[in-house]
C-alpha cells in the first residue's frame, strides 16, 4: 500500500522511533508516522503483544516495522541508542511518547512518593537521557527531528495529586525541549506536543463528572483522540515544519484552564 500523502508532510524514506507506541498515543503516532512514508520502530515496556499487534498494522501500510522492549527506569540508555542505530543504519525521527500510567491500573495504587519516584525515572529522566544520546547522533549526522510529549495544563496548574506529580515532570520535559532546541540547532529540531483531554484508558473509564468537565473546558466540546496529537506529531517531524523548532504547541480543543 502506498503512503496516503505523496505531498504534504510525507516522510517517504526516513526511519522512526517512537516509545509507548504499544497503546493508546504512542501506537496512534506510530500508525500516522507509517501511513506518511516513515518506517517506524516500535518500543514497549511491558506489552509485547500489543506491540506486535502494532508492528503488523505497520506492515500492512507497506512500511518496515519491529518492535523493541526497554523499561526506560532501568535500561541502559547509550546501549538502547547504539544497537538502534546500527539495526536501522540511523534514526531520522525520534518521539520521546513513553510515560507511566499513575490513573489505570497498578499505578493509581502507589504512594504519592512512589508515584513521583516513577514518574521522574521514566517521564523525564528516560526523555533526557535519550534525547541527549540521540540527539548526539543526529547532530553529528546533520540532520534530525526529536519530538517531546507534555501536557497542557503543567504549566498553568490543576488541583489534586496527580495534577501535581504530572506537572512537576510535564514542566521538566516542557523546559528541556526549549533548551535542548538551542543546543542541538541547527542540524535537529527539538519540539514538544502538549495535548489537552486526550481519550486515552482513563479517559474511556472517566465518571460523568468528568466527561461534563472535559466538556466545560474544551471550547471544541469534545475529548481530544489520539489521532488529534498524531496528526500534528506527523506535521511537526515533516519537511513541512522545518521553521519550528523549541516550541511546546498545545493540541487541546482551544482549552485555557
Amino acid at each position: 500500500m502506498t503512503p496516503t500523502s505523496h505531498n504534504f508532510a510525507h516522510l517517504q524514506g526516513k526511519h522512526a522511533v517512537v516509545t509507548g507506541a504499544s497503546s493508546g498515543i504512542g501506537k496512534a503516532i506510530a500508525l500516522e508516522l507509517a501511513k506518511a512514508g516513515a518506517d517506524v520502530c516500535v518500543h514497549y515496556a511491558q506489552s509485547h503483544r500489543a506491540a506486535e499487534a502494532v508492528v503488523e498494522e505497520i506492515v500492512q501500510l507497506g512500511r518496515v516495522s519491529q518492535s523493541f522492549q526497554c523499561d526506560l527506569s532501568t535500561c541502559d540508555h547509550s546501549s538502547v541508542v547504539e544497537k538502534l542505530w546500527e539495526e536501522l543504519s540511523g534514526v531520522d525521527i525520534w518521539i520521546n511518547n513513553a510515560g507511566v500510567d499513575l490513573l489505570t491500573g497498578s499505578g493509581a495504587k502507589l504512594s504519592y512518593s512512589d508515584k513521583l519516584t516513577k514518574l521522574w525515572q521514566i517521564d523525564v529522566t528516560g526523555t533526557v537521557l535519550l534525547s541527549k544520546l540521540v540527539g548526539s547522533k543526529m547532530q553529528q549526522a546533520g540532520t534530525g527531528v526529536i519530538l517531546n510529549i507534555g501536557w497542557d495544563q503543567a504549566d498553568r496548574g490543576m488541583q489534586g495529586d496527580s495534577a501535581e506529580l504530572f506537572s512537576t515532570a510535564k514542566n521538566a520535559i516542557m523546559g528541556f525541549t526549549r533548551s535542548m532546541a538551542m543546543s542541538l540547532a541547527p542540524e535537529v529540531r527539538v519540539n514538544c506536543i502538549a495535548p489537552g483531554w486526550i481519550q486515552t484508558a482513563w479517559g474511556d473509564q472517566a465518571s460523568l463528572e468528568w466527561q461534563n468537565r472535559v466538556l466545560q473546558e474544551t471550547p471544541l466540546q469534545r475529548w481530544g483522540q489520539p489521532a488529534d496529537i498524531a496528526k500534528l506529531a506527523r506535521f511537526l517531524v515533516s519537511e513541512e515544519a522545518n521553521y519550528i523548532t523549541g516550541q511546546v504547541i498545545n493540541c487541546n480543543g482551544g482549552a485555557i484552564r
